[in-house]
């Protein structure tokens, strides 16, 4: 019998200058079971539509960390989620400090008064290495805080069916915490903004996946009107022969 697999899709993979054929960067985990948002900027819902999801079985959002090219579509979603008179729990998981600042951002827009509202659990997370987010029979996923300028997390993605791993650094300079959620996982996503602080460049997101043992590498989370696409990789090859290939929006990972 064939062993599931899970599905990322990369709705977005712009850093926080997006452009018409790249949006700020947010995926989307598909399972058996589960649709899992991880970010939330701009208009998702219509971004899930042109991906052929449909937005209302979402089951669940991970909020990586509360800047505005991850979190600024928010209010929208909610809303749009409303207005289709969705029903289930919709649970959104994050650091603490995280789901306060979401608590405050929907009390702007008095989301407590709409009537009939769906319910929004918040599960908080320690920042503490390999917190448990998300478990079912198919899928784990762990959290740990990485190196950004506020904080946040990376993920690791596990299909407990096969057994293949995939890692998402998140915003974050090179780091301990990265390396280890990504030791033998298949697959690292590493953002490439570039080599400044809370950032990586392309070279230093090699860096990590060669140090963590990694088959892929793929870059997301770069700047769209500086580099192209070769050039990205060929930075990140000086320090990683596995493959590589730079993110772009629609894009399937499956593992």
């Amino acid at each position: 019998m064939q062993k599931p697999s899970l599905k990322i899709i990369i709705l977005g993979s712009a850093n926080a200058l997006p452009d018409e054929q790249h949006d700020n960067t947010h995926l989307l985990l598909v399972s058996q079971q589960e649709r899992i948002l991880i970010d939330c900027p701009n208009n998702p819902y219509l971004r899930l539509q042109q991906v052929g999801s449909d937005p209302i079985q979402l089951t669940g959002l991970i909020l990586t960390h509360f800047h505005p090219d991850h979190v600024s579509g928010l209010p929208t979603l909610l809303m749009n989620l409303w207005l289709r008179k969705r029903k289930a729990v919709l649970p959104v998981y994050g650091l603490e400090s995280t789901l306060k600042l979401f608590e405050k951002l929907m009390a702007l827009f008095d989301w407590e008064q709409w009537s009939e509202r769906y319910p929004v659990e918040l599960h908080p997370l320690a920042d503490q290495t390999n917190q448990m987010v998300f478990r079912d029979q198919t899928v784990k996923i762990l959290s740990s805080p990485v190196c950004h300028l506020i904080p946040t997390i990376g993920l690791r993605i596990q299909n407990l069916q096969s057994g293949q791993s995939l890692a998402y650094s998140c915003d974050s300079e090179p780091c301990h915490n990265v390396i280890e959620l990504a030791r033998g996982a298949k697959i690292l996503i590493h953002e490439a903004a570039g080599e400044a602080s809370g950032h990586s460049s392309p070279r230093q997101a090699g860096m990590v996946a060669k140090q963590a043992g990694v088959e892929e590498l793929l870059l997301i989370h770069y700047p769209v009107f500086r580099q192209n696409a070769q050039d990205w990789v060929e930075q990140a090859r000086q320090e990683f022969q596995g493959n590589i290939k730079l993110a772009q929006d629609g894009m399937e990972i499956v593992f």
